[in-house]
């Protein structure tokens, strides 16, 4: 199902994430020494307090910027997720030198496959009775077949009420050709457009996602209809059985993607939103989990292959809205707000 938001504690990255999309484990080479050790000043950016806070005559906290190796409970194998697994663990007191983060863990991702992929991990960080007490998520970019590649993972605790973190592991791995991944942010691709699916909404077995276009290239970029769409699963492997219907109004009333479609042309700069909509009721039949879509703007644009978790249940359909402008959209680059 679409991601719920997260609740305290507050979760934050190796370094803040930006407020369009992850950050990804390239950005923080420079975050595990060749000795795998985490260092303090990559947790520990301008927007925490590092070392104790402010400068005192006689500092309390030695800033050794060290943090605690805890062990990692033993596994069955398990936690090793599509080539994925945590490989450290630690905990960041007072006397680590670093203000703001509790808990970090380090993992690496091993492509057993024969193309390069851009990996979503999620890892969660656990209590002594095994329950999560949050869950991280991280993106590696562009791992290449057989390479192996090293990230981290950072919790930090505003609240001070969670529970103490004793374990971690990898808890859902997702991975896209590199061709086809889907960003936020960051360069443009050479479509001269970027295409992601967000976080969505979910109620009372209700699933709402929406698929974002944004003109990030120098020329108008059109659009007439409803984007195309192929369910994968885990494999990527199309889904079949499944009716992608056009319009969302036999899914549920009310949620915007019910419209007649309307040409759309975006100049840079500006973007377009499509409705996703399903049901996860499950009744006779063997329910239908579709991770992975992929999706085309339009007929003959480049496919891009987003991460929705489609649990569709036994209900055998889908509904796709048609493009509308996203008249809430701003480009930062164009000196007006973006959501």
């Amino acid at each position: 199902m679409p991601r719920a938001s997260r609740t305290a504690p507050v979760v934050v990255g190796l370094l803040l994430l930006s407020a369009c999309g992850t950050q990804s484990a390239s950005q923080d080479d420079a975050a595990a020494g060749d000795d795998g050790r985490v260092r303090a000043e990559a947790l520990c950016p301008s927007q925490y307090t590092q070392y104790g806070g402010g400068p005192t005559a006689e500092p309390s906290v030695t800033p050794s910027g060290t943090p605690t190796p805890l062990p990692l409970p033993p596994t069955d194998g398990s936690a090793d997720d599509g080539g994925v697994r945590v490989t450290a663990l630690y905990g960041w007191g007072k006397e680590s030198g670093c203000t703001g983060v509790d808990y970090s863990a380090e993992f690496e991702v091993a492509n057993r496959g024969t193309e390069a992929l851009t990996y979503t991990v999620t890892v969660g960080f656990l209590s002594a009775a095994g329950g999560a007490v949050d869950n991280v998520e991280r993106i590696v970019e562009a791992v290449g077949p057989g390479r192996t590649v090293k990230g981290t993972v950072a919790m930090a605790d505003t609240t001070g009420h969670a529970p103490e973190v004793t374990g971690a592991k990898v808890i859902e791995v997702r991975g896209v050709p590199v061709a086809e991944a889907s960003s936020a942010s960051g360069p443009c691709p050479a479509s001269g457009v970027r295409l992601y699916a967000d976080q969505g909404d979910a109620a009372m077995g209700l699933r709402v996602v929406g698929l974002h276009l944004v003109n990030c290239g120098t020329r108008p970029y059109r659009v007439d209809g409803h984007p195309e769409l192929e369910l994968l699963d885990e494999g990527r492997d199309t889904v079949d059985g499944v009716r992608i219907l056009k319009g969302t109004d036999e899914i549920s009333t009310g949620l915007g993607g019910d419209g007649g479609p309307q040409p759309v042309v975006l100049g840079p700069g500006e973007a377009a939103a499509a409705t996703l909509a399903w049901r996860n009721t499950t009744q006779a039949g063997d329910p239908v989990n579709a991770p992975y879509a992929r999706v085309w703007a339009k007929p003959g644009a480049d496919p891009v292959t987003v991460v929705p978790e489609f649990d569709l249940g036994t209900t055998g359909k889908l509904g796709v809205g048609p493009w509308e402008r996203d008249e809430t959209y701003r480009d930062s680059a164009a000196g007006t707000p973006r959501p």
